[in-house]
């Protein structure tokens, strides 16, 4: 998986600066880094071996959204003001067509005034109609409010338009003023969410990023927040909005006509049983679109990371196959989702226009009898064809907070994970250290059923360059993490002149450790802010002062913008050895007491290679150092080579030393460092200075070492030193 390991290193970099680590990557190399961490496992969070997120269903629906909601307990005070606004909204609008009504009927009245003959009482107009055999109008004159020879009342027609009128105003006021409110505090508590998903990445372990994908941990900082957002902004805003609708027009039916009312509620179970077939099936579908979203995105993450080996191999057409499978399982899950979700609208509407067209009949009947007036029929009407939209939108809603809550729950599972051992500093250290570490009987698995360091000792003077060698999968680069404390102990205690690691906090363990990886990582900005990570405080004059002692000050005076050429992220515009001298140069500046050096494996050029060299030996200058070697010219300039197989330490010694015991170091030299020895010396003939120290002279180890317990089987190719 192309992209996994500089991911991981990326992902621990990140946590690691936020708690005042100086932690510098450096050069382009992929060996010596297999025994970072683990392999990687996929998880129940995880989507597949690309990253893809696990947009599951909503296991715990409710448990889920009663935390999504509680999200917005610290914006109480507004969320009261938004439902108070609400109600008033809600009650002004259900109030209008009652009045509307009052409206109709002035006019209907009117017109049926005009027509009686003036000056006659209405009781003498209906017992004539009732004499003639005319009861239906007799019926219906009885209940109206009719003066006979009298119009329409325009006067009170206008009054009661304006007050409509001004009720649908204030209300719509009220509803602008309640989504600005709203908007705004659900703004501040996704604000809030990601800054919780931000502090929580960096207080997670490594190991939690040994097992998840970035693709993984994307999805669930990008798009589950902000289907989270939506489901906030819409779907809760509304949801409050159309309840009270509900409640208010059902109290008014009840009003004006408890029978048609009845009428209407039929519609409600009905209506119920639609939204939850449907919504049941599509929270299935929105789950598997979220999924497939992750998935999708933790490829195109993965093909664009690694885009020059996908070319190198050819493999251009594979990952676009791999592309259009994931693509294609996205569209059908999208496409499914949003089919079975649209089917709830148009559901609703039908059994809305069959609840409309069976209180139309009766309602007409009732008017005819007398039994209610024009203006309340046609009130009812409108409160039927109002009561029908809030209970579409609420069916409506039921999707969409479905596929928040399922985005809540991913969220949530991120936030609950796991965090490191939590601080427990007894101890402090002077703002230097000497720099002498101590191993006690350490031991370390990543896994307890399968040891990996076991029973592990050795100490390291102040200032002593300790070279750790062996093949990949040994437990070099998990060595180092241990002192870095990425990883927790399993046995035994790590000391820094003299004191338990764990009695530090990791902030001021690592701000005393300067940690240079293979893999460069520059962040986007100008070179000076890149050297200048190391230390933020550090003046213009110091930045220059570490660039010339790592050699980086040569070339960045040939760069037209000098010390401000910006650089993007993967630091493009300069080569892999510049960067490497640039972060050299970042952990430089950061004057730790120790080092932590992962030499790179890649080929530069010669000139670059002997500056990266000098770079390499003024960092290390005064200062413990251990190197992750690669290359024989650190291995014998070291003062201390540590041989590890199987994450124990099987010799220690000088280079010479080594040789003449004729072990796991004179193998190790002979099928790789031979032909590099024989390279030095010829050019050594010809009179280049290489940069190495020569022989290994410095005789005395300055290292005490011990290990035990029996080799684990690791599976280490011999490829790499």
């Amino acid at each position: 998986m192309m992209a996994r390991r500089s991911e991981k290193k990326s992902a621990a970099a990140a946590g690691q600066q936020r708690a005042a680590t100086t932690v510098v990557d450096g050069a382009d190399g992929a060996e010596g880094v297999d025994d970072l961490e683990p392999e990687y496992v996929p998880t129940e969070m995880d989507g597949d071996m690309f990253g893809g997120a696990p947009a599951k269903k909503a296991q715990h629906f409710w448990p889920s959204a009663k935390r999504l909601v509680g999200l917005l307990a610290p914006e109480r005070v507004r969320m009261s003001v938004v439902v108070a606004l609400v109600v008033v909204s809600v009650v002004l609008t259900v109030i209008a067509p009652r009045i509307l009504g009052r409206a109709m009927d002035t006019i209907f009245n009117g017109v049926l005034g005009a027509r009686l003959p003036e000056g006659v009482p209405l009781e003498s107009v209906v017992a004539d109609a009732r004499a003639e055999g005319n009861d239906q109008f007799a019926d219906l004159l009885s209940n109206a409010d009719i003066v006979p020879g009298q119009g329409i009342d325009f006067d009170r027609l206008g009054r009661l338009i304006l007050v409509v009128l001004a009720l649908y105003v204030v209300a719509s006021i009220l509803s602008w003023a309640q989504g600005y409110i709203l908007n705004g505090l659900v703004m501040r508590v996704v604000y809030r969410l990601r800054q919780d998903i931000e502090d929580k990445i960096n207080r997670l372990p490594l190991s939690y990023f040994d097992t998840r994908q970035r693709g993984d941990l994307m999805s669930r900082v990008t798009n589950d927040v902000d289907n989270i957002q939506a489901a906030l902004q819409q779907a809760f805003s509304q949801l409050v909005q159309s309840v009270l609708t509900v409640l208010g027009i059902t109290a008014m039916m009840f009003i004006v006509s408890w029978q048609l009312a009845l009428i209407a509620l039929i519609a409600l179970p009905l209506s119920g049983v639609i939204a939850g077939v449907i919504g049941t099936r599509s929270q299935k579908l929105f789950a598997a679109q979220w999924k497939n979203t992750g998935s999708l995105n933790g490829h195109v993450e993965e093909t664009y990371s690694g885009l020059e080996l996908v070319r190198s191999f050819g493999r251009d057409e594979e990952m676009l196959e791999e592309f259009d499978e994931r693509n294609e399982k996205l569209y059908q899950a999208s496409f499914g989702a949003q089919f079975v979700s649209g089917m709830i609208m148009p559901a609703m509407t039908f059994v809305s226009y069959l609840s409309y067209v069976l209180i139309a009949v009766v309602g007409g009947l009732r008017v005819a009898s007398g039994q209610i007036t024009l203006g309340d029929a046609t009130a009812f009407i409108q409160y039927s064809r109002e009561f029908s939209q809030p209970l579409g939108q609420i069916a409506g809603m039921a999707n969409m907070l479905q596929s928040g809550v399922a985005s809540a729950e991913r969220t949530f599972e991120l936030l609950d994970a796991d965090e490191q051992d939590p601080e427990r500093a007894t101890a402090t250290l002077p703002e230097r250290t000497e720099g002498l570490v101590q191993l006690e009987d350490v031991s370390f698995s990543y896994d307890p059923t399968t040891p990996l360091i076991e029973h592990l000792s050795f100490s390291a003077q102040p200032g002593h360059t300790v070279a750790i060698v062996g093949p990949t999968g040994a437990g070099k680069t998990t060595l180092v993490n241990l002192i870095m404390r990425f990883y927790e102990l399993t046995g035994g205690r790590i000391l820094l002149d003299g004191v338990d690691i764990t009695a530090l906090s990791r902030g001021e363990l690592r701000s005393q450790v300067g940690m240079v990886l293979q893999d460069a990582w520059l962040f986007e900005g100008t070179i000076r802010e890149n050297i200048r990570y190391g230390r933020l405080d550090a003046t213009d004059d110091e930045v220059v002062a570490a660039a010339e002692a790592t050699m980086v000050d040569r070339f960045v005076r040939q760069l037209p913008d000098g010390y401000d050429t910006v650089l993007d992220a993967d630091g493009g515009s300069v080569s892999a050895g510049e960067r490497q001298l640039l972060t050299i140069a970042r952990a430089f500046i950061a004057n730790p007491s120790l080092l932590i050096l992962d030499e790179a494996t890649s080929s530069v050029d010669t000139r670059t290679e002997l500056l990266v060299q000098h770079a390499m030996a003024a960092l290390r200058t005064d200062r413990t150092s251990f190197v992750i070697a690669h290359r024989l010219s650190t291995i014998r300039d070291a003062d201390t080579i540590l041989v590890m197989e199987d994450g124990r330490i099987v010799e220690t010694g000088t280079h010479d030393g080594l040789l003449e015991q004729g072990g796991a170091y004179y193998r190790l030299y002979m099928t790789q460092f031979r032909g590099e020895h024989t390279a030095e010396d010829e050019g050594d003939a010809h009179g280049a200075d290489s940069g190495d120290g020569g022989d290994g002279s410095s005789g005395s180890t300055g290292s005490t070492v011990s290990a035990g317990a029996a080799p684990v089987d690791v599976e280490r190719p011999s490829d790499a030193v």
